[in-house]
């Protein structure tokens, strides 16, 4: 497999500079592909030339991903500067298959095609450090190299997961000696214990703990999403003799993407013989919507008839786990919808239209330094937010903006209380009865502020290494 470099020009000739410095963003999963992960590199390209970067972006060329959103490629500048690396992984749903339990089949043949399948997937999990996407690593590298060989470039930020972005990283700083700047959208402990498919053994414990070390010690600085993951990490570099900073920059919003909604529920909502609550993004061991479930079990139970004026939307991937659960609400009276991934342009008409959002975060051990990147889009919108959370970052944000709708995720009669609440009085004056966020200044979570803070970021660590 090769990689290959495109510079979106017909001559092989560098691009003309715009700015006066060039940043190399490493994202293995960048458009088309889809989903939440995704928005945060995609805005930092789109606004950086706007604080005098130019970027130029190191993307797989055949991502083994579940979801792909076309529609954000409208987001990328026209003379984007792209260098695509194939990788060796096999298709997703391969991958999905291989990671699953196999079940119990007869015969011999189908018990030593178990046992082979179950022993090459042993030896992946050792080899295949700290995730399949290393797989993507050697071609990357050479890509990144005859870009970088052909390109000036001032400095180099790798974002993850996958945390072979950041291993990724720190090879290409040691052959060039450009700074590197690593940016947990998600911090790798936290990963490593709740991800699908990610590897819970010992060995695998120990190998990842010595490749972040070893990242944040050749880490010029460190980027995370919340005020308690930079806290942690920068106690992490500490720990492995780092000196480099850590910055907050949290995820947000683009207020571009909100321009041509049509917001139908004030004009439907007393046509309407329901209350509508969205929730979007992936549902799995970390945003657990059980419950929701069994809030409305419990009025199922107290009074069913509130629940024919209740519908819930659910749109993204789920594990099976948590269809399993969604499926509890079919037996009960209210409205439920449930649908796969779909473009962001979709999912978020889908809020627009909500009288309320859902907000799941689940109590788990290190929840408490979570923020759901759609919680910002949530409070651009100026929806009422349903947020179940436990104590801590998430719950402190909502709580500026709704301080009447958080619940801690074992607060069932809590959030049943809340719904009878407002079903009660739906579609008369219900929504009155709900915070507003219509004068709050959300500057802070905008995605173009937070590329200034990128960029002030990047300037700081480029003065500090010449």
């Amino acid at each position: 497999m090769s990689s290959s470099v495109s510079y979106n020009q017909e001559t092989a000739a560098p691009l003309a500079d715009h700015c006066s410095k060039r940043l190399l963003l490493i994202s293995y999963h960048f458009p088309p592909v889809g989903g939440a992960g995704v928005q945060r590199p995609l805005k930092f390209v789109k606004y950086l030339r706007q604080f005098g970067w130019d970027v130029s972006v190191l993307m797989a060329a055949n991502p083994s991903v579940p979801v792909f959103d076309e529609s954000l490629c409208r987001d990328l500048p026209d003379d984007l500067v792209i260098a695509k690396a194939r990788t060796w992984e096999p298709d997703y749903r391969l991958k999905q298959q291989l990671g699953q339990q196999q079940t119990a089949k007869s015969g011999i043949a189908a018990k030593l095609k178990g046992f082979a399948k179950g022993a090459a997937k042993s030896v992946a999990s050792v080899v295949l450090q700290p995730d399949p996407q290393m797989l993507w690593v050697p071609n990357a590298l050479k890509a990144a190299k005859q870009l970088l060989a052909r390109l000036p470039h001032d400095a180099i930020l790798a974002t993850a997961p996958p945390y072979s972005n950041l291993v990724l990283g720190t090879m290409l700083k040691k052959r060039t000696g450009l700074p590197l700047i690593v940016d947990y959208r998600d911090e790798w402990d936290l990963s490593s214990q709740y991800l699908e498919n990610s590897r819970r053994d010992w060995f695998s414990r120990v190998v990842q703990e010595r490749m972040q070390r070893s990242v944040l010690r050749r880490a010029d600085a460190i980027v995370a999403t919340t005020r308690g993951s930079t806290a942690r990490l920068q106690d992490r570099a500490k720990q492995a003799g780092s000196r480099a900073p850590a910055y907050c920059i949290f995820n947000g919003f683009d207020t571009t993407d909100f321009e041509g909604l049509v917001n139908q529920s004030q004009v439907s909502a007393a046509e309407r013989s329901r209350f509508r609550i969205v929730y979007t993004g992936t549902l799995w061991n970390l945003t657990n919507v059980l419950p929701v479930v069994e809030a409305v079990e419990r009025l199922q139970q107290d009074s069913p008839e509130l629940l024919d004026r209740l519908e819930l939307v659910f749109v993204g991937r789920k594990t099976p786990e948590q269809v399993a659960m969604l499926n509890r609400l079919l037996a009960t009276r209210c409205k439920v919808d449930i649908r796969d991934y779909c473009d962001h342009a979709v999912a978020l008409q889908l809020m627009s239209d909500a009288d309320a959002l859902c907000l799941l975060l689940s109590a788990v051990p290190g929840a408490e330094r979570v923020a759901p990147a759609k919680l910002f889009e949530y409070l651009a919108l100026r929806k009422p937010i349903l947020a179940i959370t436990p104590e801590g970052e998430t719950a402190g944000i909502v709580r500026r903006y709704f301080p009447r709708n958080h619940f801690a995720p074992q607060d069932v009669s809590g959030i049943a209380n809340w719904l009878c609440d407002q079903l009660a009085v739906f579609p008369g004056t219900g929504r009155g009865d709900l915070e507003s966020s219509a004068d709050v200044d959300l500057t802070e979570f905008t995605r173009v502020h937070q590329a200034g803070q990128l960029a002030d970021v990047l300037n700081s660590v480029v003065s500090r290494v010449q």
